[in-house]
């Protein structure tokens, strides 16, 4: 029993630490893009300058290792699921939205700000932040699906009726994948589009949320 209890209470730390994390991590998102991009628009020569030498960098620290540390509590959650919690098309649609959000942020994101900010030599500032720009969008426009997926997963997620099987999960799972790998490679490679706007990837993101809702629970 008290092996029992130690576990279920390990398993609640786990889970403490990711909702913890994943705060840090989000709202770091948000705040780059909702609060810092509009000041650095409007900020003076002088400020501007010094908020990309001080608060930038400080904000950035806190947002990847943020993003670091949600994704390995994350894994320690999904190797401590057992088979009838893992096969749930909710926590698949989750668990890839947020593992790209997470690579989007080291891979991309946080590589092309260094250059941007001139923490970094080589390469064009103005391009990499384009580039970090719109990965960072695409981040915010996964993050609300995402956040809907994880919590549907133990409320909605059985009586979805598309639990994986023998002959593979629903219809829906695999259409909302391939929209999420087609929006993922419009982050690398593509455009901001309606993404441009704060208002813009605030109203795709619930959109693609009511999108995703609708392919898991229709098809």
């Amino acid at each position: 029993m008290s092996d029992f209890v130690s576990m279920q209470f390990l398993d609640f730390l786990i889970r403490w630490g990711h909702l913890l994390f994943g705060i840090t991590w989000i709202g770091m998102l948000y705040y780059f893009n909702f609060v810092q991009g509009a000041y650095f628009k409007e900020a003076g020569p002088e400020a501007l300058k010094d908020a990309k030498a001080k608060l930038a960098p400080r904000a950035l620290w806190w947002f990847r290792w943020g993003a670091m540390f949600t994704f390995i509590t994350g894994v320690l959650l999904l190797l401590g699921m057992t088979p009838r919690n893992l096969l749930n098309d909710y926590i698949i649609v989750g668990i890839t939205l947020g593992t790209l959000m997470f690579l989007n942020v080291w891979l991309v994101i946080w590589p092309n700000q260094q250059i941007a900010l001139g923490l970094k030599t080589g390469g064009d500032p103005a391009a990499a932040g384009a580039k970090a720009l719109l990965a960072s969008r695409t981040n915010v426009l996964f993050s609300g699906p995402m956040a809907f997926a994880m919590l549907a997963s133990p409320h909605l997620g059985y009586s979805a009726g598309h639990l994986l099987n023998a002959s593979g999960g629903g219809l829906g799972m695999y259409l909302a994948l391939a929209l999420i790998a087609l929006l993922e490679v419009n982050a690398l490679v593509g455009k901001q589009g309606p993404l441009t706007t704060v208002k813009g990837v605030i109203h795709c993101s619930i959109g693609l949320a009511v999108v995703m809702v609708l392919l898991l629970k229709l098809l």
